[in-house]
């Protein structure tokens, strides 16, 4: 079946089959509880969580599948903290049971909350559903472009000092020209270098995950720091999110592009990648061409002097007879993966991360970024 027809068959299941039977169940719910209603359709986040098996001692373990179901409606509602999800899960009894609890006395406590998280974000269970959910819907489709940029995640934790290595330090580079006959030491490969020939599971391995300071210029030129982490996102057309990876806040944009190139080769067939200027390297360049993608890059003038000279000149010739470039045109689609952090930032969470700890934060984020793909994917047969 078709992307379009397996959409539009859950779209359609979803109106003419789930929300009447929510509505001889719960009343007349409200625009949020459908908007809560179909999320969790199309996410169907339950069926990643093992059921529980009778027989273990002690007190019987909460519903996790439940708690999950609770999770995605925190950022669908946009709720900052979890004591904030069960002050409305008590008074909002359609929501209650949109989530899997009849009664009130059924609902579990804040700490049981906290321990049911802790064990999601050790799972990595928002992350799992994610790639299934792409697989599920895009995995036979061809995305025509995918944009990829980062954004700032602001912490409420401690910077990580970083660690000094312990090792004897290099005497100071010469200047100039070597000697004749004079050897000098080969420099460090970069981690770009390093990249080109690493699995993605040592690429992953290799970007720093602490919590640490960041910095960058805004559009006025003002540099900005912040404390906390920076989340590096591949949108696809339509503004749905297709791989993110959660790094430090001093990682620079460009050492995530091939680890994230590499995760939407596995789950997507895309032709275009749109970048901006902080990914303007070789690596990457040579690297998108091996997969079989057309990297389309802003060009940074520091980097490629002679590249901007060449681009310049054809705009030139182009703007005589007033058309853009093909890559000028290509290149406007990026702003989805900039409307991509904005929605994830105002409306799912993003700017209250009150969890600490790498994991943690990324399976805060990871539970905002479910929800707008299964409403982006929606959005697509509306």
């Amino acid at each position: 079946m078709s992307r379009q027809g397996l959409l539009s068959r859950y779209w359609n299941t979803i109106q003419s089959t789930l929300f009447p039977i929510m509505r001889e169940e719960l009343g007349v719910p409200t625009e949020k509880h459908y908007e809560v209603i179909a999320t969790l359709e199309v996410a169907r986040i339950e069926e990643a969580v093992e059921r529980q098996v009778g027989g273990e001692v002690g007190r019987p373990r909460a519903d996790r599948r439940a708690i999950a179901r609770a999770f995605v409606a925190k950022v669908v509602l946009n709720l900052s903290t979890t004591r904030q999800l069960l002050d409305r899960l008590l008074v909002d009894a359609p929501l209650r049971r949109i989530c899997g609890w009849e009664r009130r006395n059924e609902l579990p406590s804040e700490s049981v909350f906290s321990r049911a998280f802790a064990e999601f974000a050790t799972s990595e269970l928002p992350q799992r559903v994610h790639a299934s959910l792409i697989e599920r819907t895009l995995k036979d489709s061809i995305v025509g472009h995918v944009s990829r940029d980062s954004t700032e995640i602001e912490a409420r934790e401690k910077p990580t000092p970083k660690e000094q290595p312990n090792q004897e330090p290099r005497p100071a580079a010469k200047r100039g020209r070597p000697k004749k006959g004079e050897e000098r030491p080969p420099k460090e490969p970069t981690r770009l270098e390093r990249q080109q020939a690493m699995t993605l599971e040592q690429m992953l391995g290799d970007l720093p995950q602490a919590c640490d300071v960041g910095s960058k210029r805004n559009s006025k030129g003002y540099a900005e720091t912040w404390i906390g982490y920076k989340l590096h996102l591949d949108v696809a057309d339509g503004c749905i999110p297709i791989s993110c990876i959660l790094t430090s806040a001093s990682v620079h944009d460009s050492q995530v592009a091939i680890p994230l190139a590499t995760i939407t080769q596995g789950r997507v067939t895309s032709l275009y990648h749109l970048m901006d200027a902080a990914y303007d390297a070789p690596e990457i360049r040579e690297h998108l061409r091996s997969l079989g993608h057309v990297p389309i890059i802003d060009i940074n003038p520091r980097r490629n002097s002679v590249l901007k000279e060449e681009l310049l000149a054809e705009k030139r010739r182009l703007a005589l007879i007033n058309l853009p470039t093909p890559e000028q045109v290509r290149f406007r689609e990026r702003t989805t993966v900039e409307r991509a952090n904005s929605r994830l930032k105002d409306d799912f969470g993003g700017r209250t991360v009150r969890t600490r700890g790498h994991a943690k934060v990324f399976c805060h984020l990871m539970f905002g970024i479910l929800a707008l793909t299964a409403q982006q994917i929606l959005n697509l047969v509306r």
